[in-house]
């Protein structure tokens, strides 16, 4: 008898942990990347960005996400405002795939189990690995492909999500993802030869970004959970 508290806290736990709430969905946007070459917008979608998320709400206020994206970036000097970037009129393109886990908070509780329309501002942070071509200048002037790399970087998204219906949430958001190459338009190149500076080009002391703003479309399942353990 004296084990039986112990019991019951051990089985509490474990029915709450099973009893969390899922959501899964899709994501659909545009992307703009900001470096050395082309427009230096910082929110300038351009070019299509699609992906798939899932979220496990620990919390009315917080949940773990995790989201996969693909979006082609680009860029082009002739739609710069910069007449130095016009008259050189470099351009390329590149395409992302990424993988990015982490943390959404949002502002004030947001119970995907409410009976009545809800919405809330949010944010997330985490960490990306991503996919791109590894770019490089050629002895032509043409930005072209040298092969694939990875490489990390830290996810800052705001949005606003609202429920459709109880089970259907649409969500708002723009997310910057800071980098850490220098190289998704080939100014910074990991080439052998890189070494060589007639290949680089920029500002070769700071690292690119990378924009994703669209639509996040959910659907939630799972039992109503009690919010016990973290």
């Amino acid at each position: 008898m004296k084990y039986f508290p112990t019991v019951l806290i051990i089985f509490s736990m474990a029915f709450c942990a099973s009893a969390q709430t899922y959501e899964i969905g899709g994501m659909i946007g545009g992307a703009n990347y900001i470096g050395d070459v082309g427009n230096s917008a910082y929110v300038n979608p351009n070019s299509l960005a699609v992906g798939g998320i899932i979220k496990w709400n620990r919390s009315p206020r917080h949940s773990f996400r995790a989201s996969l994206l693909v979006a082609q970036i680009k860029g082009d000097d002739i739609k710069s405002d910069e007449s130095r970037r016009n008259q050189r009129a470099y351009k390329f393109k590149n395409t992302i795939k990424e993988l990015s886990v982490g943390i959404e908070y949002t502002f004030w509780e947001f119970d995907v189990h409410s009976q009545k329309s809800i919405s809330a501002p949010y944010l997330y942070t985490g960490l990306t690995a991503f996919s791109y071509n590894d770019l490089y200048k050629n002895n032509k002037n043409d930005i072209v492909s040298s092969g694939e790399s990875i490489s990390l970087a830290i996810p800052m998204v705001v949005g606003y999500k609202t429920s459709i219906t109880r089970y259907v949430k649409l969500g708002l958001e723009i997310g910057a993802r800071y980098t850490f190459t220098d190289n998704l338009d080939g100014s910074n190149p990991n080439k052998a030869d890189a070494d060589n500076d007639s290949l680089k080009f920029g500002n070769t002391q700071n690292d690119d970004w990378y924009v994703f703003s669209g639509v996040t479309l959910t659907f939630a399942f799972g039992r109503k959970p009690c919010y016990c353990n973290f």
